[in-house]
């Protein structure tokens, strides 16, 4: 039954609903399709079947997500089960408690699935930083997948998934997305609870899914999003279906071309996919507008020293003491702190808390933080000034395609700029959404293009529309990696 794995979730809910097939058939048909698949592509770091399969025969398939497995992040805490943050930091760690958007799913009859790998703590664009495993690029597996939830994007662009969940600091679920032909939507920050996410920056997280459509992003986030009384952050906001524009189409939508996006050292090809997109979107009856972001150039150092310093203070728990990887046979406490966070962090966790605690530092947090955080206004007053003009932005995901595995280790600046279209949304604290737009050859290779959406803050019913209409009309969605 290995077919079942190219389903997007509304097609297998109706296959449950129809008695074609049951939520214990999907996951056996999932489980051999990982074991046959994954050993080229690395996306799962651990699986437990056994467990999965009792909640899949005892599942309410008349729940909103009754009987999908869905994959999770490996970030983000399931009951029992590893929560390693793909770190040596945390090898054996068990999660003792759900997440909120894991007790969600449960209670709306998903059955969380799977372990994904990632950068480790989400700290990274590739999923080269790993402590475990390099996860591969199903459209050509000689190339990177994205990150940080490169696990998430590219289960799903390889049908080893229906859906995952991800985590979006700075554009790790819509570059993935993006480089994996898959479609991953970041809400607008508040809107998801955090509660359960181990922590990169506060301030910028969000969970948020990564499926094979919009109209499964939508309904995923239908169940994960609410108030939360564990997450301060969390909003109390009236429920919403985010299903309720889908379907419809473009004419008279307003879409805003910023020029800050369309850069020098952008790839020609990629750009050129991009571009014709946005004339798509305009024979589709939207109006397209050019629009200006002017403080776009200030995001990737804003992020860098924003996002630095919040990892910096939320990664000091991670000491050895409580949990964690801790040093043997220390000289004194001292050394036990110093050995055990220089054993257990991987050299790309090392420079950015190096950098956080440098911003924060006595002489140096109001050149640094604090100027950081003034500007960081400045560019949400952009969007602010922008979405008066428009209903949403349109713009590329990424600059590039996937990258060769190894291409940009030794070159952190570079592998930096690989979200520079995704940081600002974080920054800013609104939604977005890459959907596939496109295909360029790059080595023999046909790497697939994404296209962002984004949307002002809790919008996410409207955006949702917007790319669904595209996605609909574009067909990319459909479209597999060949050989595998």
């Amino acid at each position: 039954m290995s077919e079942l794995t190219d389903l997007s979730i509304s097609e297998l809910q109706a296959g449950f609903r129809r008695g074609d097939f049951t939520p214990a058939d999907a996951l056996r048909a999932l489980e051999a399709r990982i074991a046959a698949v994954d050993p080229s592509i690395e996306a799962y770091l651990s699986r437990d079947f056994e467990t999965a399969l009792a909640a899949a025969e005892k599942a309410d398939i008349n729940l909103p997500l009754g009987g999908v497995p869905i994959g999770i992040k490996d970030a983000i805490n399931v009951l029992g089960e590893s929560c390693t943050c793909a770190s040596k930091m945390l090898a054996g760690f068990k999660s003792p408690y759900d997440a909120t958007v894991i007790a969600k799913l449960r209670a709306e009859g998903a059955i969380p699935y799977g372990r994904l790998n990632m950068d480790e703590f989400a700290m990274g664009s590739s999923t080269e930083n790993s402590a475990y495993q390099k996860t591969r690029n199903p459209w050509d597996t000689t190339r990177i997948p994205g990150g940080s939830s490169g696990g998430s994007a590219a289960s799903v662009a390889a049908r080893e998934a229906f859906a995952t969940l991800g985590s979006d600091t700075g554009g790790s679920i819509r570059q993935p997305a993006a480089l994996c032909g898959v479609v991953g939507l970041k809400p607008s920050y508040g809107r998801v609870s955090r509660y359960g996410l181990v922590a990169f920056a506060s301030s910028l997280d969000q969970i948020g899914p990564i499926a094979r459509t919009t109209r499964d992003c939508a309904s995923l986030l239908n169940v994960i999003t609410g108030k939360d009384s564990h997450d301060s952050t969390s909003l109390d906001l009236p429920a919403e279906d985010f299903t309720a524009k889908l379907g419809g189409d473009l004419k008279g939508v307003k879409l805003g071309v910023p020029k800050e996006y369309f850069v020098d050292g952008m790839n020609p090809s990629v750009r050129s996919q991009v571009e014709s997109a946005i004339q798509r979107c305009k024979e589709l009856g939207a109006e397209i507008i050019e629009v200006s972001l002017p403080h776009t150039s200030y995001a990737v150092g804003v992020y860098y020293i924003i996002a630095t310093a919040e990892a910096s203070a939320n990664l000091a728990r991670f000491d050895g003491v409580r949990y964690g990887h801790r040093a043997k046979n220390p000289r004194d406490l001292l050394d036990h702190y110093m050995r055990s966070r220089e054993e257990g962090f991987g050299s790309e966790v090392k420079r950015r808390i190096i950098l956080g605690t440098y911003v924060l530092s006595s002489g140096y947090y109001d050149a640094y933080y604090l100027r950081a955080q003034k500007v960081r206004t400045l560019i949400r007053q952009d969007f602010t000034n922008a979405f008066e003009k428009v209903d949403a932005l349109i713009c590329p995901t990424s600059p590039d395609a996937a990258f060769k595995i190894g291409e940009r280790v030794d070159d952190p600046l570079r592998m930096y700029l690989a979200d520079i279209f995704t940081i600002a949304t974080n920054l800013a604290g609104i939604c977005g959404i890459s959907v596939p737009c496109g295909f360029v050859e790059e080595g023999g290779s046909q790497l697939p293009v994404g296209l962002q959406f984004l949307g002002k803050a809790l919008d996410e019913t409207r955006l949702l529309g917007i790319a669904d209409a595209y996605e609909t009309a574009a067909g990319f969605s459909s479209q597999r990696p060949p050989g595998v």
